[in-house]
């Protein structure tokens, strides 16, 4: 199982962090390792003082793609839950001066926070998913699936022109703007369509 994620796939996140909005989806990986289940407490890592919270729509893969075309790319995803990047700001602040790349700021351990899954069956519109993440009781960010600059069938696409997905992957699909620090004390909780979905304490 490998975790593909997407960058700057909300503009108005892109222009909170002074970044160009992407032509083509920015692509990134985090390992098995990185994934954060079961409402487990995130340890803050001692190699960051400053890590971020990016709330974000996470899908399953459920069959093996490679350049999948645009008509099947709904084939290729059967659940969808919700997800943290969390984020070393500083590391990745300083790897992108120097042009390097991001995973160490991106992939280290438990580094992806990840809700139970839902069928995709279950929502109405696939093109108007809505969630929201609150810290300590007050909600921080809110999104919308219909604000994905690049939605999952293109993000499908796309990503199996170069990589071949498999069964269990999970795709987790950008975050909206309103991202921001966190410190240890803290209390974060995502919701899917006013759903509870994750709960995790900053220890």
């Amino acid at each position: 199982m490998k975790i593909i994620a997407i960058g700057r796939n909300y503009i108005d996140h892109a222009k909170e962090l002074n970044n160009p909005v992407p032509e083509n989806p920015v692509i990134f990986l985090k390992p098995d390792t990185a994934i954060l289940k079961d409402n487990k407490d995130f340890y803050y890592p001692e190699f960051s003082q400053d890590i971020h919270y990016e709330c974000e729509l996470v899908f399953r893969v459920c069959n093996e793609g490679k350049h999948v075309s645009p008509k099947f790319a709904h084939k290729y995803y059967d659940a969808i839950g919700l997800g943290i990047d969390f984020t070393a700001r500083d590391i990745q602040s300083k790897h992108k001066e120097k042009g390097l790349p991001w995973e160490l700021a991106k992939a280290f351990d438990h580094s992806a926070v990840i809700s139970p899954l839902i069928p995709k069956e279950e929502f109405s519109d696939l093109n108007n998913i809505q969630f929201s993440l609150k810290k300590n009781q007050e909600i921080v960010q809110e999104g919308n699936s219909k604000d994905m600059i690049f939605d999952i069938d293109r993000l499908i696409v796309y990503i199996t022109k170069f990589i071949t997905i498999r069964k269990g992957d999970l795709i987790y699909t950008g975050t909206p703007a309103g991202v921001g620090p966190i410190q240890i004390g803290d209390k974060l909780e995502g919701y899917l369509e006013n759903k509870l979905m994750f709960s995790t304490h900053i220890k």
